[in-house]
């Protein structure tokens, strides 16, 4: 019960969210024997090293990455183990069982996270419902001056908040209490008062929703002139994270699901993202009135590899795009830029000059590459030798960065065209920066190397071996009296419950020697396991019985009776004759 569930419930629930079907929502697989490859969606790749086995786990010997089902939907949906459960659950239509054994905070941060989703649920189609009241004229007007057609408002649930009380009123009147609403950050406390207020009051309404289609938040607009700011979000909630809100991210997952992603489709603000939809950009996506996180990234390469950045065409757009470039590279995307005209947004683009000449724009986004000397081009008066020196320089930094010999060439004679300077020049210059970068890392120490002994890798075999239930596996022999220091494992890999159960009852996140056995990978001794496994066990016992041998030499050495003496020597003979024959009969029973 140290999970709040019971070990019994948790293998009944992974028994009915079949591994296989889980992962294949997200990646796709190929089924080869028992168990299922494809490319792993934890790190960029392209060959399939991510492999996950009807046992019930998975494992990529690529990264490392592994787990059971329910670690799976933990990694792929940034939860917790209680959100992975929930979500399962709902899958397969099981009733989740009161928690148990379980720290009360956590208890209580769970109750508090499902209220405040409960809270928020009410809210937005309260705020939707309201949008098409007389009392909305404001609202309605500004939709139809910015274009909105029934389904951008039925896709996006934009609301309208009509009054500073009228969520409270309504949300009183369905059971909730000002301390549910507080923690939802739908309203505040007046100064000085004993009364609250709804802190999107008099705004339109755009609601948030994680991927699971769940409102987590809102951003609201002002529909007047005011003296405060034109847009506000949400408060930080038990639910709502600013650094991790991607604004459409639902719609997008329910794209991919339909139809897969080619590619997604990066803007700065909600509106923008609402207008690309509306033309029919369906896998345009937003952060939300913040800079691109790690955490967005993150959330993002869950749908897909491949995105093109379109920001604002403006000195804050290209710096919003500069920044976001290391962060989307390090999350292993390929990206490439759209470049707007100067000073607009996607928005402006569509309305000015319609849909077509978006597409072009998006069509011809360029690699970083390309970006990056275009910035720096902006930057310098090429005619002046100075200014020319300083822009090579720039863009010969940013080619160092790419690596490879054969990605920077084409560049190089970019860059030519652009300067004069010849090609040989341009080379020279790149590697001398190179060598230097080399020669400082050449006095870091290299890392030592630990090979796994021998042994260690015949217990790991033997081990595995017994665990994944292979035919060759001597069921007479007693592995306690074989590999008496790995006790404990001999008992966990004797079980005959599956492999996914071992995760309820051990901590296997944390257990490496354990990881090994469940992720060991068979496949490097393919056509030779069984004579492998009967050697492994040979040779241990071989160790096991030379080592009697030693001491029953030492006693018969120390010990003056003579007849004592004989009887010791029997032994040793004995000893002797099963490490010559490879007897193994000390070790059955």
């Amino acid at each position: 019960m140290q999970k709040g569930y019971s070990t019994d419930w948790l293998e009944e629930l992974k028994r009915k969210a079949d591994i296989v079907n889980v992962v294949s929502r997200y990646v796709k697989l190929e089924q080869k024997g028992r168990k299922y490859w494809g490319c792993c969606p934890f790190h960029s790749e392209k060959t399939p090293s991510f492999c996950v086995d009807q046992e019930g786990f998975y494992h990529c010997f690529g990264c490392k990455e592994g787990g059971d089902v329910i670690k799976f939907v933990e990694k792929m949906e940034s939860c917790d183990f209680m959100e992975a459960v929930k979500r399962l659950a709902e899958m397969c239509h099981m009733d989740l069982p009161e928690l148990s054994g379980v720290d009360e905070g956590v208890i209580k941060k769970k109750k508090e996270k499902d209220r405040v989703l409960k809270v928020l649920d009410c809210a937005y189609k309260h705020y939707e419902a309201n949008l098409y009241l007389p009392s909305a004229k404001k609202a309605q007007d500004y939709i139809k001056m910015r274009g909105f057609t029934k389904r951008e408002l039925d896709d996006f649930k934009i609301g309208y908040s009509n009054s500073w009380t009228d969520i409270i009123t309504y949300l009183k009147g369905k059971g909730f209490s000002y301390e549910d609403m507080l923690l939802a950050g739908l309203i505040a406390k007046k100064e000085g008062a004993n009364t609250y207020y709804d802190v999107m009051g008099g705004r339109l309404i755009f609601p948030i929703f994680n991927s699971f289609g769940e409102c987590i938040g809102f951003s609201a607009r002002v529909l007047e002139k005011t003296d405060y700011a034109k847009y506000k979000n949400s408060a930080e909630t038990p639910v709502f994270q600013k650094n991790k809100v991607v604004f459409g991210i639902h719609l997008l997952k329910k794209l991919k699901q339909a139809n897969g992603l080619n590619n997604i489709i990066l803007v700065e603000g909600q509106i923008d993202v609402i207008a690309m939809h509306r033309a029919g950009f369906k896998s345009t996506v937003a952060c939300l009135g913040t800079a691109l996180t790690e955490n967005h990234a993150r959330e993002l390469k869950r749908m897909c590899d491949n995105v093109i950045v379109c920001f604002d065409g403006d000195g804050a757009g290209v710096k919003a795009t500069l920044r976001s470039i290391d962060i989307l590279k390090d999350a292993g995307f390929n990206i490439r830029i759209a470049c707007l005209p100067e000073g607009k947004d996607p928005d402006e683009v569509l309305k000015q000059e319609g849909k077509s000449k978006l597409e072009e724009y998006i069509n011809s986004a360029v690699p970083v590459m390309d970006y990056l000397i275009k910035v720096e081009k902006a930057k310098y008066d090429l005619s002046k030798p100075d200014e020319k020196g300083a822009f090579v320089k720039a863009v010969l930094e940013h080619l160092k960065k790419l690596g490879s010999a054969s990605e920077q060439e084409p560049y190089l004679d970019k860059l030519r065209d652009l300067t004069n300077i010849p090609v040989d020049v341009l080379r020279r210059d790149l590697n001398s920066n190179k060598e230097t970068s080399t020669k400082s890392s050449e006095k870091k120490e290299e890392p030592v190397v630990v090979r796994e002994n021998g042994n260690i890798k015949a217990e790991k075999f033997i081990l595995a071996s017994i665990l994944h239930k292979k035919d060759y596996v001597n069921s007479k022999l007693n592995y306690s009296a074989l590999l008496p220091r790995r006790k404990k494992y001999v008992d966990i890999v004797s079980s005959d419950k599956k492999i996914s159960a071992l995760y309820d009852e051990y901590d296997v996140d944390n257990d490496v020697f354990l990881q090994d056995l469940i992720y060991f990978n068979f496949d490097e001794f393919n056509g030779i396991e069984e004579r492998y496994f009967n050697e492994c066990v040979w040779n241990i016992a071989e160790e096991i019985l030379k080592e009697r041998q030693q001491q029953i030499s030492k006693k018969f050495t120390e010990c003056r009776d003579s007849e004592e003496r004989k009887k010791i020597m029997m032994d040793l003979q004995s000893i002797m004759k099963k490490i010559k024959e490879k007897n193994l009969e000390d070790f059955y029973g």
